[in-house]
């Protein structure tokens, strides 16, 4: 019987099957950005103040870099399978759990089930694909990494009205947490059991790195530690830290903000949600392409310009229309900054620590995620019950962020190839 020789083998046969893989997972994890569907329900059974009832999605983004954190580290000596089936099962397990959530001094029930338990899951399969990916894509950087994180923007789209139709359908709000996480446990152990990295010596026929141009590379490639002595690496985790603060404080009130504001029902408000996770998603696919063609710093500016624009408007945003579009771009603006980063981080530092050292910007989104929704609805409530004074401090903040684009250089500079062996690991 004839055996092919390696040279006969295609070299980057099967890397689209991952992206599919990729995306089935994301998918499942991007369930979190339909937690505005919960706001008013959890609200009405237990009777939690907006404050409280936003805790167990604030904590559960804040404990993502854990995840994050561990996962990227072990992701590099171990590769991807693990780490994604072992996050899956605490993500799973935890929104599981938070269906015996019963009364209303059960909150700290939630918080540690969905949040805590389910958040460190999420983040350690979160950064598994985008370390994965950018090693098998090295000549679409952008691009895949932004497919790669596009799933997560549209889970929100079949979750949101499907989590809508069992609230619905039941006096016991909590219980709805039980088939959703079974079907997220299923998806992601489903995906996350072809994740693999490339073979040693891998590269793409014909590929060279950019020396030039705008989207470029530097040459040199950093372990976690040294890429923590770099002024890049702080300066990067602030824009994303900034984006997802601006972002995520839209995220965790999108539900409510569209009746109150707009002045439609739950179910419109509901339906808006799952519609805006498309844009969402979207972002993280266009912006990722565009950082290839304008630049990475380039993207982040006009990303958070249109954030302050549309944050200046929203709070007098009185028709629907008007309020859905502006939303949108928010949505466009915040995806778009987990599609570029990745690749931005694989640029300056390099693709075989990308577990690493993605994995800690990842905190990034932790206290973004803490921070956007915390502002947003700790000024509603101190304002009476209005989106002007929070919304606008938004704007401000990403005006402000605007200083941060341009001081950020590579670290290298970008006077040659990298070598083609440069991914490791298993």
């Amino acid at each position: 019987m004839a055996h092919s020789s390696p040279q006969s083998v295609k070299p980057t046969g099967g890397r689209w099957g991952l992206v599919v893989a990729a995306v089935l997972v994301q998918l499942a994890l991007g369930a979190v950005y339909a937690w505005s569907v919960f706001n008013q329900p959890l609200q009405e059974q237990f009777g939690w103040s907006k404050t409280q009832v936003v805790l167990p999605f604030t904590v559960a983004i804040g404990t993502i870099f854990i995840g994050s954190l561990i996962g990227g580290r072990i992701q590099d000596r171990r590769g991807p399978r693990p780490v994604a089936l072992g996050g899956g099962l605490l993500y799973g397990i935890g929104n599981i759990l938070a269906s015996l959530t019963s009364s209303s001094d059960q909150l700290w029930l939630l918080i540690v089930t969905y949040g805590v338990v389910g958040g460190i899951g999420l983040g350690a399969v979160y950064i598994t694909p985008i370390a994965m990916l950018s090693k098998w894509f090295p000549d679409r950087r952008g691009l895949i990494t932004g497919i790669a994180v596009a799933g997560f923007g549209f889970g929100a789209v079949i979750v949101a009205p499907v989590a809508k139709a069992l609230l619905s359908g039941t006096a016991d709000k909590p219980s709805v947490f039980l088939p959703l996480g079974i079907a997220y446990l299923i998806a992601i152990l489903l995906g996350a059991s072809v994740f693999r990295n490339p073979p040693q010596g891998y590269h793409v026929p014909g590929f060279t790195p950019k020396t030039s141009g705008r989207a470029v590379a530097g040459t040199r490639v950093y372990t976690l530690g040294e890429a923590l002595r770099t002024r890049q690496w702080y300066l990067l985790t602030a824009i994303l830290t900034l984006n997802v603060t601006c972002g995520i404080a839209l995220i965790s009130q999108a539900a409510d903000a569209a009746q109150t504001i707009a002045g439609v029902s739950a179910a419109t408000a509901a339906t808006l949600v799952g519609i805006l996770g498309l844009f969402n998603g979207a972002g993280r696919v266009a912006w990722a392409w565009l950082s290839d063609r304008i630049g990475r710093m380039s993207a982040f500016i006009g990303m958070l310009v249109l954030q302050a624009i549309c944050f200046f408007i929203l709070p007098h945003a009185g028709a629907f229309a008007v309020f859905a579009v502006l939303a949108a771009v928010v949505y466009l603006s915040y995806g778009g900054g987990f599609g570029t980063m990745p690749a931005t981080a694989a640029d300056y530092f390099g693709t075989p620590n990308a577990g690493a050292v993605y994995g800690a910007m990842i905190v990034a989104w932790s206290i973004g995620g803490v921070v956007g929704p915390l502002i947003t609805s700790g000024l509603f409530e101190a304002s009476g019950d209005s989106y002007t004074l929070p919304f606008t401090v938004i704007a401000i903040i990403a005006l402000v962020a605007l200083v941060l684009p341009p001081i950020t250089k590579l670290p290298t500079a970008p006077s040659g190839p990298r070598p083609h062996n440069e991914v490791t690991g298993p």
